[in-house]
């Protein structure tokens, strides 16, 4: 018996599905683009700077509880 495919064209997306998909989403936010871009970098940064101060305060609080 022969499983259904994953997606709905058969299989999963290549290259040339990306492109057209990539031109798509320039043509309707190009001119929002650039700004959505910069705010998900600057929210990586900041999840960054967050994980890296948990992961100093737990060093502090693993030396602090050493003999």
């Amino acid at each position: 018996m022969h499983s259904p495919p994953a997606f709905i064209f058969g299989g999963a997306p290549g290259l040339p599905e990306f492109i057209i998909i990539g031109i798509i989403v320039l043509l309707l936010f190009g001119k929002r683009l650039p700004g959505a871009m910069r705010s998900l970098g600057q929210s990586i940064v900041e999840f960054k700077r967050g994980v890296k101060g948990i992961d100093e305060a737990s060093e502090d609080s693993d030396e602090a509880s050493r003999p």
